[in-house]
């Protein structure tokens, strides 16, 4: 039966009588207000209708606890209707009834217990759609503020202690769209229950606000905690409401010390570190809101009314400096610049707390983990913040930043990359086996391997197999964002004495796994020498002993090819193929870019990169990646944020400027009005002081290969002409002559570096017997036919009439250069081309339908 068939039925509602009643006053109240000019019903107050002065006011108690449950009835009635029109009729007699209901709380009234549930039940079955079932939909907080005086009179009694729970746990399931009214009724009922418990004591309750996952989550730990604590805890909660702004002040610091230090510093940092993982590995809440007949889908991390406690929280982190502390927020920062789509980060100010506690802590973890955080975090303006603070710490120590990133890498207890813990007559070996990669591995007493962990283990010393497992987990983070800083460094001319390459590169525990695989250049007294360092002596390109004494007076760098010959670059290849080693990145097949005649007649810009249409945000990902700066361009007013991505270079006052323009073709960006496609120009250089464009002849060598290697890098992964799919899906009709052109065209730098590892690779392979290097393209002689696959794009044409095969890459599938060895870490693309070369190899085997469609079709 309906609820409010069921109030009619005579439960709540006076009969009949009080139904004519309330009709009679409706429909009086309607002609008055009908009569009045230029009404505006939706803001139409009670107190201005004469029906409602003296019909309604006069009504005794009873009467009027009827007209309030007649008012819910009609409310709920009218709220079945999808959809209004502020001249029907309904619409305007319901406008008269809400602002009645409103109105008749603040009248004389006198409501006792029985009559609050009946009202709050009414509230809580009533049957709208959308937001407008919400029970804050209705004036709940009126009615709590007549429950509040009750209680004042007669005190709390078990009914209404437990009505006020029920009407909170409804409360807290309300619509992020009532979450600001919600938070504030949650707190007063809190109040009035710790009040009613706690008599003696004038601490009031504070809880977090129990709108998003941490609040119910923190909330949850609070309400379980000993009487004792829970009060301290409410004080620290209060406390932390008010930590608004961007930083903490010297008295917010002082103040918040003393609050934890009454609770037990080691307590509060243990539950404090407990947040702090959760948050890390919280999800996005996801909710549809549906509101006057529309709906729309919010994503909410943390809600803004959560934002400031938790920032204070983690401000008092400020006095803590262990390195779990340290490496918890830093994964908290991380986490809340992750962005939400069509909102940006999660939770920004969160996140720039947490660097402002990394900034500040003692000693140089911090430090590091900041280091490691520009690596990660794409926001410019996040990025300007860990510069700054960074530079900050630089000066502090008397160094650059270069320098100040060195000392504050962690080994992690690390020797030679590796460290072995011993527990119960068992080792466990932790070694790095790759960038980002390390494996733990057990011993036996009598030094066998065990495959497994020990049950013992499992048993008696399962707290510190868990701390071993984080270390490693933060060791291959480190590694892999230490490899990517000094991909970067090959841009500078930094220059380290011998005992500082020996303390932070040459014998770190971390550090010393990339360092030994790269090619450096050591100098001293004005000799200088290529050198690498391979099974305990220097060695020259041609494998002759090198004597290097690293001494305060020697000094080392990254050797960078363009500053050496042809032959010595062929040299190193070579050295490397000869002693099977792969280096973490490109440096002795790292990419070469020389100016060319083209360049040098345009004196001020390259066009080099120019004419190319790439995805803007696959582009927009790479740029951050590599350290530029960029603003995605969006299809409204004024829509473009920014002419070009940028890349200071301080160190040698320039900037570099990679121009480009919106792709403006029909419905060509995305929901969130972000263009879909942007076409490349320019690459120009500027003076970073004076803004003035630099002739190309006027920017290192060095500058212009490596800023040249960025955007090829840009262009050969962001290009549209490497999406198989671009033509057959639509693409845009405009460029598919780009498509066509950039799919099959000549080779790029990075294509050609390409082009001379396959020549290499190909005899050692399994294809090697059917597949040539032909110009531009790998061609596989398959079963049924012969396959042109683009060493640039990996697009594919069949002979003999070049017709085009789509082959779409499989996410997640197994790389097929696993166990395939090249000179430096991985190549995407090349790995793409070999495992379509292995597949058509093969095309008797071919299964897919999809492909084979394709292939038979002569």
């Amino acid at each position: 039966m309906n609820i409010f068939n069921f109030l009619k039925n005579g439960l709540f509602i006076g009969g009949n009588k009080d139904n004519l009643i309330f009709e009679k006053i409706i429909n009086e109240a309607y002609l008055e207000c009908s009569a009045w000019e230029k009404l505006n019903w939706f803001q139409l107050k009670a107190t201005d209708v004469k029906t409602f002065l003296e019909k309604v006011v006069p009504l005794n108690n009873e009467q009027k606890l009827n007209f309030i449950l007649n008012c819910i009835s009609y409310i709920n009635e009218g709220r079945k209707r999808r959809s209004w029109s502020s001249n029907d009729i309904s619409y305007k007699k319901n406008s008269i009834v809400e602002c009645f209901l409103k109105q008749i709380f603040k009248s004389k009234i006198s409501l006792s217990y029985n009559d609050i549930s009946k009202i709050f039940y009414a509230f809580k079955f009533s049957n709208g759609f959308g937001s407008s079932n919400d029970i804050l939909s209705w004036p709940v907080k009126i009615l709590l503020n007549h429950a509040f005086k009750k209680i004042e009179e007669d005190g709390m009694t078990k009914e209404f202690k437990n009505l006020l729970l029920i009407i909170r746990e409804t409360i807290n399931l309300s619509s992020i769209y009532y979450q600001k009214e919600a938070i504030q009724i949650i707190e007063k009922i809190d109040q009035q229950l710790y009040a009613s418990e706690n008599k003696s004591n004038s601490i009031k309750p504070s809880y977090f606000v129990a709108v998003d996952q941490f609040g119910n989550y923190a909330n949850h730990f609070i309400e379980n905690v000993e009487a004792g604590d829970r009060s301290k805890w409410f004080s620290l909660i209060t406390f932390c409401k008010k930590a608004s702004g961007s930083k903490p002040s010297s008295k917010f610091c002082n103040e918040i010390e003393i609050l934890f230090n009454d609770l037990g510093p080691e307590k509060y940092k243990k539950q404090i570190n407990e947040w702090l993982l959760y948050l890390a590995a919280m999800k996005e809440r996801v909710e549809e809101i549906n509101t006057g007949g529309h709906s729309y889908t919010e994503i909410q991390f943390i809600s803004t009314h959560n934002t400031d406690t938790i920032k204070g929280f983690i401000w008092s982190c400020i006095h803590f400096h262990d390195k779990t502390t340290l490496y918890n927020i830093s994964k908290v920062a991380e986490r809340s610049f992750r962005k939400i789509p069509g909102k940006g980060p999660a939770a920004e100010a969160i996140g720039n707390a947490c660097l402002f506690v990394l900034a500040h802590a003692k000693g140089m973890d911090g430090i590091g983990h900041l280091s490691r955080l520009r690596l990660r975090v794409k926001q410019n303006s996040t990025q300007n913040i860990i510069e700054k603070y960074l530079h900050e710490a630089a000066i502090k120590q008397g160094v650059s930043i270069y320098e100040i990133e060195d000392m504050a890498i962690d080994e992690y207890g690390l020797q030679n990359g590796q460290s072995t813990y011993e527990f119960e007559g068992f080792k466990l070996v932790l070694k790095i086996v790759g960038i980002g990669k390390v494996e733990l591995n057990w011993f036996k007493p009598d030094g066998l391997p065990q495959k497994s962990i020990p049950l013992i283990i499992k048993t008696k010393h399962l707290s510190e197999l868990k701390q071993i497992k984080e270390i490693s987990v933060q060791i291959e983070k480190a590694l892999a964002a230490q490899r990517n800083r000094l991909d970067r460094m090959l841009k500078s001319n930094y220059t380290l004495t011998g005992t500082r390459f020996l303390k932070y590169y040459f014998s770190h525990g971390l550090m010393c796994y990339v360092t030994h695989k790269l090619i450096w250049v050591i100098e001293k007294f004005s000799k200088s020498e290529v050198a690498y360092y391979l099974n305990g002596n220097w060695r020259n390109c041609k494998d002759e002993l090198i004597e290097v004494e690293i001494t305060e007076e020697s000094k080392f760098s990254l050797w960078h090819p363009i500053v050496s010959s042809v032959d010595d670059i062929i040299g190193w290849r070579e050295f490397l193929n000869r002693h099977k080693i792969k280096q973490p990145f490109k440096q002795a097949y790292r990419e070469i870019y020389l100016l060319t005649d083209a360049e040098i007649n345009t004196v001020i810009y390259s066009n080099r990169m120019a004419g190319h249409i790439l995805k803007q945000h696959q582009f927009n990902s790479l740029v951050k990646s590599r350290g530029w700066k960029y603003n995605l361009m969006g299809a409204y007013d004024n829509g473009i944020n920014s002419d070009f991505a940028s890349l200071e270079l301080k160190e040698y006052g320039l900037r570099a400027e990679y121009w480009i323009n919106e792709v403006n073709n029909e419905d060509a960006f995305n929901e969130t009005g972000i263009w879909l496609y942007i076409a490349t120009d320019q690459i120009r250089f500027t003076d970073l002081n004076s803004g003035d464009v630099k002739e190309l002849i006027e920017i290192p060598n060095k500058i212009f290969t490596e800023i040249m290697r960025d955007v090829d890098l840009f262009v050969g992964v962001a290009s549209v002409g490497n999406d198989p799919n671009w033509v057959d899906g639509g693409g845009i009709r405009d460029f598919n002559a780009y498509w066509q052109s950039y799919s099959f065209g000549d080779l790029t730098e990075m294509a050609k570096t390409r082009k001379t590892i396959l020549e290499g690779l190909l005899p050692r392979l399994k294809i090697g017997n059917v597949s040539t290097i032909i110009d531009k393209f790998l061609v596989v002689k398959g079963s049924i036919r012969t396959y042109k696959i683009h060493l640039g794009s990996s697009n594919i044409l069949m002979e003999p009439n070049d017709q085009y095969l789509c082959i779409v890459a499989e996410r997640g599938k197994k790389d097929v250069m696993e166990n395939i060895f090249l000179p430096f870490e991985g190549d995407n693309g090349l790995s793409l081309i070999l495992s379509k070369a292995i597949l058509l190899a093969e095309d008797n085997k071919i299964e897919d339908p999809t492909i084979l469609s394709q292939i038979n079709r002569k």
